[in-house]
Parts: C-alpha cells; structure tokens; sequence
C-alpha cells in the first residue's frame, strides 16, 4: 500500500481541487480524503506537500518508430521519456516501418507495448501501405487491439476513399485521426509560407494546404456521421473550420447520425512562431509548420474556448545526422513528451491564458475520452494512474531520454518539473533531487 499525502490534489474530470491524500493499492485508488499515514499499513508513504497531485498524462499522439526505425526510438526508450515527462498513457502512431496495417505488425506492436513500464497503446492505418488507395482490414485490426485509425504522416488525398474510409470507422465507432496538409499545395514542408521562407529563398506550405483539406474532411465526416479527430492543428484558418463543423455535428442531419469532430494542438505550436526557423534551423522544421503569431495566438484562444480540445506532443524522434541535412532534404518533426507540461505551464498558465486544473484536463481526461480509454482521472476505484508535479519549479532544459535530441527547447528554461509519475500504483519515474 502507498499513501501520497499532503498534496494539491487536483481531478478535471469531476472538478476537484483541494489539499488531500490518496491511498493506493492493487494498482487502484482505493481511498480520497483526509487520511491517517498510521491507519494503515502502508509500505511507502509519499510526501506531496508544496506539490501538486493529477491525473497520469494522456498523449493520443506519438511516434515511437518501433518496427522499423529504432535507431531513432523504440518503444522502451519512449515509455522512458513519457514517464520522466509524467506520462502514463501514450497512444502511437501507424507510420512504422512496416506500417502498422496488418495483423503481424499489430500483434508486435503491441507485444512490445505489453512490458513497457506505462500504458502504451497503437491506433492502425487507415489504409494499406500508407498509400491512401486500399482500406486496412478495420474490423479485424479493431478486434486485435488498435485504438483507432490513422495514416498520420501522410495526408488522405483521395476524397472519395476517405469517405469510404469513414464510414466503415463510423460502423465500428471508432474515431480515425486526420493529419491535414495538402501536398500539391506545397513547396518545401515543414516551413510556413511567409516571411521566413521568404527570406530564406524557400516556397514553404502556406496555411491553405492545411485548411483546405480541414474543410474537406469536416464535411465527410458530417455527411458519413463519422467521429474524426484533427491533428496539430496549426492555423487560425482551421480553427474557425472546425468551429463551424463542431456547430454543425451537434444540429440537424449529422448530430442524428452521430458525428463527431474534435482536434488537438501541440506544445511547440503554442509556444513558437515560424520565427524559430531562423534560431533553430531544422530543429524547428516540422509538419504542420510553425505559423505565425497570430496563428499562435489562435490557438492558444482556440483552446481556451474548447474549439480544440486537447494538447497532444507528436513526439516525432529523428537523429542528429537526419537533422543535419539542408533544410529541404531534413526529416519533420522534433520530440516533446519530456517538456510538454512544463511548456504547458510556461506558455499556458503562468501567463494567465489557462489554470492548472484546465491545462490538466487538456493533457488527461480530454485525450483519454477520445478513446474512451479508462485513464485522465482520480477517482476511488479508478487506475492509480498519477503524476506528482511541482507547477512552481524552474528547471533548464539539459538532456533527453529519448533517443533522440531533436528539440528546439534545449536550453530553454521552463516551469513545471515532474516529481513522480506512478503508473498502476507502481512508481516509474522520481526525481533525483526529491
């Protein structure tokens, strides 16, 4: 049995906020309130005191590169960083290599999963082979463990086969995530359109690739009554899209058939402007790109308001030599679940844009309802799933876990530092100096 006493205990879901304890045992909660440490036999007794206490952090969207590309993650080495990044749930991406579209691949995905130290779970591609042109076997991939459906990395161009693509989600009721940038409409991905590209004598991907396709794939899910989720969204084009389209889900036709449209947005999009191109170079190239601050500032708007509903890392791991390359040749992409809630309540709370307690909802139960995962939440009974933070510690970005290094926040000093991450009522991750 372990006890966590004396902290800030703070659950989005059913609105608690206050100072209390929680007892722990057989991987559950099986007690909130005021509690005597010498009531009970307990085996350890953490002293949350000055710190607060939430939910395990829920990521929908990270690439873990396992089968395939392993040099740049696996699947252990990203279960490491998700913990010291107070992540206890993770669900990865299909664009492995091969892709997670068969049975096979799906089975030793999640095999792998089965022995890390946190929840780590996979959605499968929508289509086989990544190509956008034959439907997975959803049903059976469903049946075998995936989540969901996704070809994150590689937008769906052919209209007519996402609708297909979405009604056979909508027959399953399972969710397909969408990762929205039109090819033809770009030069050189990984780097908005304007004055930066400009400068640097790049055609870059203007807004429009992204919300042309956002427009799209809103209306086929309405017309299909299909639940879709949209990826990093990353400008103010977008946002009012998925405004009009969350308006719509809920009126008329499409609420009767049960649509659904809901989106996340990453930390780096909250936090940077197409301006880190100039200071970081290729770590700072990633799709969506970085946009301008009055996309920035959209979004943070957009999440305050609930347009967007939850924050997600898109942990995306790439080596030193890969983002070493000219701009235009460099893979996408940088790592985020080591400094997303410390972004969080940098970029999010300290300047009075969110609480912590609505900051937390967005990183716990708002992702674990997008598949309806039994995580993102405190309560007796529930998982002893929890993360004990500090939200008024500084610390300097110094180092990864991750296999990787690709991060334009090393060096950044940042708020928020995880204590414990504790993950079915086992301890994962502590902090050395605790």
């Amino acid at each position: 049995m372990t006890l966590i006493a004396g902290g800030r205990v703070i659950d989005p879901k059913s609105g608690m906020d206050d100072f209390l304890d929680l007892a722990l045992e057989g991987g559950r909660i099986t007690r909130i309130g005021e509690i005597d440490p010498g009531a009970g036999r307990y085996e350890r007794v953490i002293d949350a005191r000055g710190k607060t206490v939430v939910p395990g952090l829920v990521d929908v969207h990270v690439h873990f590169r396992d089968p395939g590309l392993i040099y740049k993650e696996d699947i252990a080495s990203g279960a490491a960083a998700a913990v010291h990044g107070g992540f206890t749930s993770v669900v990865c991406m299909a664009n492995t290599k091969p892709p997670v579209d068969n049975a096979e691949t799906l089975a030793e995905v999640l095999a792998k999963a089965a022995k890390a130290p946190i929840r780590v779970y996979t959605v499968a591609a929508v289509s086989k082979g990544l190509a956008g042109k034959e439907l997975t076997d959803m049903a059976e991939l469903k049946k075998l463990g995936a989540l969901g459906f996704s070809d994150d990395g590689v937008p769906i161009r052919d209209a007519v086969f996402l609708q297909k693509a979405l009604a056979a989600a909508r027959d399953l009721d399972v969710s397909v995530s969408l990762h929205e940038e039109d090819p033809a409409l770009i030069g050189v991905p990984g780097i908005h359109e304007g004055k930066v590209s400009a400068a640097l004598g790049i055609t870059g991907a203007p807004a429009v690739s992204e919300s042309a396709m956002v427009v799209r794939d809103c209306m086929i899910a309405l017309a299909t009554g299909a639940r879709v989720h949209i990826q990093h969204v990353s400008c103010a084009e977008s946002l009012e899209l998925i405004r009009l389209a969350k308006r719509l889900a809920t009126e008329g036709q499409a609420a009767r058939l049960g649509a659904r449209i809901t989106a996340e947005v990453t930390p780096q999009h909250l936090a940077l402007t197409e301006d880190a191109v100039r200071t970081h170079g290729t770590l700072a190239k990633l799709n969506p790109p970085l946009r301008t601050e009055g996309d920035r500032q959209a979004l943070i708007a957009a999440l305050k308001d609930g347009t967007i509903d939850m924050i997600a890392t898109d942990h995306a791991p790439h080596n030193i030599e890969e983002k070493a390359r000219p701009f235009a040749e460099a893979p996408s992409g940088l790592i985020g679940l080591e400094t997303a809630l410390a972004l969080g309540i940098t970029n999010m709370v300290l300047p009075g844009h969110l609480t912590l307690p609505e900051l937390i909802g967005k990183m716990t139960a708002a992702p674990a309802a997008l598949y309806g995962l039994d995580a993102g939440y405190l309560a007796e009974g529930g998982p002893a799933d929890i993360t004990i933070l500090d939200d008024r510690e500084t610390w300097t970005v110094d180092g990864f876990v991750s296999k990787s290094a690709n991060s334009p926040f090393a060096g950044r000093t940042l708020t928020g530092k995880v204590k414990y991450t504790i993950c079915g009522g086992k301890i994962v991750y502590q902090d050395a100096v605790y």
